[in-house]
């Protein structure tokens, strides 16, 4: 079966692709992806798959748009190519934040992407730890959303041996995410209730759990600016933590995040490479990045000869 995998890469996610194609010992197909001088997107399979199951790994990263089209093109060039089956795997899914109308005249662009996916031909879509659960919902083709708690929790389990590690959520909405991780490390549940002034800005009001003197693990999808993460590690210092680490799937890591971070009292960040890590991510002295690739190399596989994935996480 695995002869019959092709795994194209996307600009977005190459180092990853090659690590999740060396994970099913398979050579990533031959693919060039390049621009004219105008800046429009070019696409060429340079060998067959025709009759393939296709996966085309590629986040939808910084720069977003640039990225999703690049995967709209790969898409409609394996159908165009007549491949038998298509799978976007996208570690990490932009627009998911935009997935409800939070004003008047304001659209729901998560919705829109899905459209733009399923029409220009992808038969499945895998992805990672979606912002929002329900986008799985706006897809019309069958869709795995998968978690990163595993990686998380071998990590944390491999180098926070203390006794006294409890998990903390960042706000009241990540509270069923970082269950997930508490109770796979059997650590107890605390919550930064924040108010949120404005986008991009997040004032801490309160803790509900007692921290004192414990190792605090922050738990969340999504670090943009880090201004959330840094006023939350704050907040729990100064309640009487002993230290904080935060284990975020995607490091989006926007404008002067990877500074801000580097200059808190935060232990570690540790973030996976669903987003191709900068070199200011790489050279930070309290970020690291730990690989999905095994995860969404064994999705991949069960996806090939129709094993469960949802078995992943049982």
């Amino acid at each position: 079966m695995k002869s019959s995998i092709k795994i194209i890469a996307g600009n977005a996610s190459r180092p990853l692709a090659e690590d999740i194609a060396g994970y099913l010992e398979l050579p990533l197909a031959k693919c060039m992806v390049r621009r004219f001088a105008d800046m429009e997107i070019f696409v060429e399979i340079q060998e067959n798959v025709r009759g393939e199951d296709v996966f085309i790994v590629q986040s939808t990263s910084y720069p977003a748009n640039d990225h999703l089209m690049e995967l709209l093109i790969m898409i409609d060039a394996a159908r165009r190519s007549s491949a038998r089956r298509i799978t976007a795997v996208i570690p990490y899914f932009g627009y998911a934040r935009q997935d409800r109308r939070t004003s008047g005249r304001t659209p729901i662009s998560a919705k829109l992407v899905c459209n733009l996916i399923t029409e220009a031909g992808a038969d499945r879509v895998l992805t990672l730890d979606l912002h929002a659960g329900q986008i799985q919902g706006f897809f019309d083709i069958p869709t795995d959303n998968l978690f990163a708690a595993p990686v998380m929790v071998r990590d944390i389990k491999e180098r926070l041996t203390s006794t006294d590690r409890m998990v903390v959520s960042p706000d009241v909405g990540g509270v069923v995410r970082a269950r997930a991780v508490a109770k796979r490390i059997d650590a107890s549940l605390a919550i930064v209730d924040k108010r949120r002034e404005r986008a991009g800005e997040s004032e801490v009001m309160n803790i509900i759990g007692d921290v004192e003197g414990r190792s605090c693990i922050l738990v969340d999808d999504i670090v943009d600016s880090g201004g959330t993460l840094v006023n939350a590690a704050e907040a729990l210092l100064n309640a009487g933590a002993k230290e904080v680490s935060a284990y975020i799937t995607h490091g989006v890591l926007s404008g002067g995040a990877v500074s801000r971070i580097a200059a808190s009292r935060m232990k570690e960040l540790v973030i996976t490479d669903s987003i191709q890590p900068t070199q200011a991510v790489k050279l930070a002295r309290n970020i690291r990045v730990a690989t999905i690739a095994p995860l969404l190399g064994e999705a991949i596989g069960r996806t090939a000869t129709e094993a469960s994935v949802s078995s992943l996480f049982d």
